[in-house]
């Protein structure tokens, strides 16, 4: 549903940075101690940091890295008849019975990882933090978790990954966060009771278990207990400012504990005083008590409350495969600003391998992002959406899903962020001839009533021509390109007779 035509109504200039949207602050919970109702916990504030990052890594790392085939589904693929997974598992390591997925753990052994290095080039991306994944559908916890064995800090790696990863984040001045999946381990397993395998064997249940019916039952009390104890945990020891939910915490047995959690991290974060947010997906929460999240899908207008997109920069996999089918850089950049033009940030995923290495083609491709942040930055970093998203022929496919179904943009599709007085019109490909219109800056827009002092092209130190028509704003470009994709041009009011110094 697009929201144009009440943000038009509410924001009669640029919205400058100080300011923040609905349902956001500038600050930490600071108010009264929050319970766990919905009416209490809509009081939620969305921190500063948050809104100024717009960009943070996501990575998941698990033993699903180890067979490296499919995607990182293979824990609960390879225990699907039907599925390439099985076949591939039968073929390459023999009957489930004899070689499950448990068998994987002590051949992800991490003796490459370098937390240092990670966040290092983590920085040099760009990213503001960091949300690497706690422990995903397949039960195996990626972190000192006291309420199982099946943990990186016990057995495979004998490290605590989440644990290290948030010292060397923190030391490079990035927010730490962390995601959990654990909501749908409920059924993750659920093939391997339909077979001979090792799902069926007790001496596993820490790891498998419960392994019900994905479609015929309900999560119990002890599941959703459990549950809780592993994430207010998780909360505890590493203090995490960001915690990810995916998808299954809409179903309602969780929501009791949804608020309960909830009331308990705002709660926390009133004594740490950082600012922490809850992503969430679908109607898991209401719109003011956390942040939506959108799983590889955008949003087609602005939206009023602050949100995210999580996408993968592979097409095929979150986790690592021997054969990721990787999106270009040029995409990932345009989506980047699409996203922040609306209010929204983009939690970008990258899958190490076993070892703890970052394949290099991701290394590649952070570094060409960063090096784009690094001239464009100030028209994503501590900006606001303007009165319109943006203008141009390419539309978005709105929804979950959807990353890889809309056409690529061109040099008429343009893109509005703001910051104090200034507005910055992003322009998602080169324009043909060199010359591009803003349509929304015509002399006569009732979007633009003041004068323009000033049009320059971020990282182009010579100075460009323009010239504001009944048409739109006319610049023309210089002949050598300030970087190789989206282009950022830096827009500048003239100066109000209210400022001017007295004669």
């Amino acid at each position: 549903m697009s929201v144009l035509i009440p943000l038009v109504a509410v924001f009669l200039g640029p919205l400058a940075a100080s300011e923040t949207p609905a349902g956001s602050a500038p600050s930490p919970q600071t108010a009264a101690r929050f319970e766990p109702t919905w009416e209490s916990l809509e009081r939620y504030q969305v921190p500063q940091w948050y809104l100024d990052g717009k960009f943070g890594i996501f990575i998941h790392w698990g033993v699903y890295s180890v067979p490296a085939f499919g995607n990182e589904w293979y824990p609960r693929n390879m225990y699907l008849q039907d599925s390439p997974e099985f076949k591939h598992h039968l073929a390459t390591y023999g009957p489930h019975s004899q070689f499950g997925y448990k068998d994987f753990i002590p051949l992800f052994k991490a003796e490459k990882f370098e937390p240092a290095r990670w966040a290092e080039l983590f920085r040099k991306a760009g990213a503001k933090y960091v949300v690497p994944v706690a422990e995903h559908h397949d039960g195996f916890a990626m972190y000192d978790c006291s309420l199982s064995p099946w943990c990186a800090a016990k057995i495979g790696p004998k490290r605590d990954i989440i644990g290290e990863l948030a010292e060397a984040v923190r030391k490079e001045g990035m927010v730490f966060g962390l995601s959990s999946h654990r909501a749908e381990h409920w059924w993750f397993f659920d093939g391997g009771m339909r077979f001979d395998s090792d799902v069926k064997d007790p001496t596993f249940a820490g790891l498998y278990g419960p392994a019900q019916p994905e479609k015929t039952s309900r999560p119990d009390k002890a599941f959703l207990d459990d549950w809780l104890a592993r994430t207010r945990e998780l909360v505890d020891k590493y203090q995490p400012q960001l915690v990810w939910f995916d998808w299954w915490i809409q179903e309602p047995e969780f929501e009791p504990y949804l608020r309960e959690f909830a009331a308990y991290y705002y709660n926390k974060d009133a004594e740490w005083q950082k600012g922490v947010v809850i992503n969430y997906k679908f109607k898991a929460f209401p719109d003011k008590a956390a942040v939506l999240d959108v799983e590889r899908g955008q949003l087609a207008e602005i939206r009023p409350f602050f949100w995210q997109t999580d996408t993968s920069i592979s097409r095929n996999s979150w986790g690592y495969v021997s054969r990721q089918d990787y999106k270009t850089v040029d995409s990932l950049i345009d989506d980047l600003v699409d996203i922040v033009s609306k209010n929204g940030a983009l939690l970008l995923n990258i899958g190490p391998k076993p070892d703890g290495t970052i394949p290099e083609a991701e290394e590649k491709i952070l570094l060409e992002i960063g090096r784009w942040l690094e001239i464009n930055g100030e028209a994503v970093y501590g900006t606001r959406p303007w009165k319109v998203y943006g203008e141009g022929p390419t539309k978005i496919i709105e929804g979950s899903m959807n990353d890889t179904k809309r056409s690529a943009f061109t040099g008429l599709d343009i893109r509005f962020t703001t910051k104090g007085d200034v507005l910055y019109a992003t322009v998602l490909a080169w324009p043909e001839g060199d010359r591009v219109i803003i349509r929304c800056l015509a002399r006569d827009s009732s979007l633009y009533r003041g004068e323009i002092s000033d049009v320059k092209l971020l990282g182009c130190r010579d100075p460009v021509v323009w010239e504001r028509t009944a048409e739109g704003l006319a610049v023309r470009l210089p002949a050598t390109k300030p970087c190789e994709h989206a282009f950022v041009l830096r827009i500048s009011p003239a100066e109000r007779a209210a400022q001017r110094p007295a004669k």
